[in-house]
């Protein structure tokens, strides 16, 4: 039990701000980030002696969001603006704007952006985490990227 508490610990920070960028909501992101470790917590034995406890836990988060917007059960609605306790951004505006960008993605698009960009984990991992092909994890980056330029201009500068 020590062991899964040291995990939760050392890891809630990351795994949240990875489901806020995921569903661009705070609150589902914590249901999110509950959710998934309740799935941790039931399989700890698997979990500890897998190679990468960490991507285990993130393969997890990124299927239960995957499947929660598929089942669209929830009743909670977004909220205007997302509090981020990670620290005060570069330039707010342009954070909030990425946000607002990035909800505007359908959720298989900003899934593969948040995994490849904020996760920053290869196209192989990414695509294996999403149970597409190492190609169409590419091609779906691609065009996902191309989608969030036209939607927030202000990234084509910093290219």
């Amino acid at each position: 039990m020590e062991s899964f508490e040291a995990f939760v610990h050392a890891t809630a920070g990351g795994l949240h701000r990875t489901a806020v960028l995921l569903c661009g909501e705070h609150h589902l992101a914590e249901d999110l980030t509950q959710a998934t470790y309740a799935k941790v917590f039931a399989s700890w034995r698997r979990v500890a002696s897998a190679h990468d406890p960490v991507a285990y836990a993130r393969t997890m988060l990124v299927r239960t969001f995957l499947s929660h917007r598929r089942l669209r059960r929830s009743s909670e609605r977004p909220v205007d603006v997302v509090p981020d306790a990670s620290g005060p951004p570069e330039d707010p505006a342009v954070r909030l704007d990425l946000l607002t960008a990035l909800r505007r993605l359908s959720p298989d698009d900003r899934a593969v952006l948040v995994l490849r960009f904020w996760e920053d984990l290869g196209s192989p991992e990414a695509a294996r985490l999403l149970g597409i092909s190492d190609a169409a994890c590419r091609q779906r980056t691609s065009r996902a990227l191309a989608r969030i330029r036209t939607l927030l201009p202000v990234l084509e500068e910093d290219r």
